[in-house]
């Protein structure tokens, strides 16, 4: 559906000259929820804005379904956009607002009502037709602001981290609308978001950036389960880096214990660094069998659906394990208290660093 090919975007000349995009290429599959996910900065934002057509890159090109839109302005592009303050208009009503965009593009007035209807049902505000879009919560604006835009039936709806003025409940409500209007749709979503919570929750694929380029696209799973480096690997969820000496497929920890590892290409025998998830982590009593590893309980934190115990390794490096709380757990966790610490098998990743 989108091809980005080789894109680079400076802003500014000379000595105030900014690279924002260095060299991005990436191609984003039909009927695909897509997700730009990094840090601010990183770029995710100016991608959007090229795709959408409110910026031109400075090198490369951007197709849309095999046809150049490059240097195409953005209202001859089948793309629309939602913004994080949405932009909606309080005196009109629900209903004016979603009519608005194809009342511009001059349709005819019982089309205008029929695909009016159609996004209140899609969007599940039938009752609230009527009433004033300043008279309504975030949330309903939120899906106003999606049934505006997926009215005119765009190839392609780009969001720009529409979620992020939500209260964290409705933020988690919303992710799944999000799918699911996606899903009924058909549409290509993209989707930017510093929230690796959001992009693992919707996402179909996943883009992480840094510093204007993409570093890993994968699904969510293989992002997670498999980062390609330790920025990656940091970024998406909570993680333990240990060190490593890796030989023949296997990698001995500097804190004890021999894992069987897959290496990613271009990682050579030798010292590497480590990956491993909290919850791949068990502590247990020291001595215990398949306790690879010791260590002494220095923090525990509850957090009502599961315990994070930080432990610190006998060489100094520091190690979360994170538990599902069950009912009789054992009071094993408390400070000062020395631990054996086991590792789930397969659940240590190599890094490039």
């Amino acid at each position: 559906m989108i091809e980005i090919d080789k894109v680079t975007k400076t802003f500014g000349a000379g000595d105030v000259a900014f690279t924002a995009l260095r060299d991005v290429s990436v191609t984003i599959r039909e009927n695909e929820f897509f997700t730009l996910l990094g840090p601010s900065g990183c770029g995710k934002t100016t991608l959007l804005r090229l795709i959408a057509g409110f910026e031109p890159p400075t090198i490369g090109a951007i197709r849309l379904s095999g046809r150049d839109i490059t240097r195409l302005p953005p209202n001859q592009r089948p793309v629309n956009t939602v913004f994080q303050n949405y932009a909606l208009f309080p005196h009109m009503s629900v209903a004016g607002n979603i009519a608005f965009g194809l009342e511009m593009l001059g349709k005819p007035k019982d089309e205008i009502a029929k695909t009016v209807d159609e996004m209140l049902r899609l969007v599940r505000m039938e009752e609230l037709k009527h009433r004033k879009t300043s008279e309504i919560s975030g949330g309903q604006q939120q899906r106003v602001a999606l049934a505006r835009a997926l009215a005119p039936h765009p190839e392609v709806l780009l969001l720009d981290e529409p979620l992020s003025a939500l209260d964290l409940k409705l933020r988690k409500e919303m992710q799944i609308e999000l799918k699911r209007l996606q899903s009924e749709t058909g549409i290509t979503f993209v989707f930017v978001t510093h929230d690796q919570e959001e992009a693992l929750t919707m996402s179909d694929r996943i883009a992480v950036m840094s510093g204007g380029r993409i570093l890993q696209i994968g699904n969510p799973r293989e992002i997670y389960e498999r980062p390609s480096e330790r920025f990656v690997a940091n970024f998406i969820g909570a993680s333990n880096f240990l060190n490593g000496q890796l030989s023949a497929g296997s990698v001995t920890l500097e804190a004890g214990g021999t894992f069987t590892v897959e290496p990613p290409q271009g990682v050579a025998d030798g010292k590497v660094s480590v990956l491993i998830r909290p919850e791949h982590v068990t502590v247990a009593g020291t001595g215990t069998d398949g306790a690879a590893l010791t260590a002494t309980v220095e923090n525990v934190v509850y957090s009502g659906e599961a315990t994070v115990a930080h432990l610190k390794l006998k060489t100094g490096e520091a190690i979360k394990a994170r538990a599902s709380n069950l009912p009789g757990a054992s009071g094993l966790l408390e400070t000062g208290v020395q631990v054996g610490v086991s590792v789930a098998p397969g659940a240590v990743t190599v890094l490039v660093d």
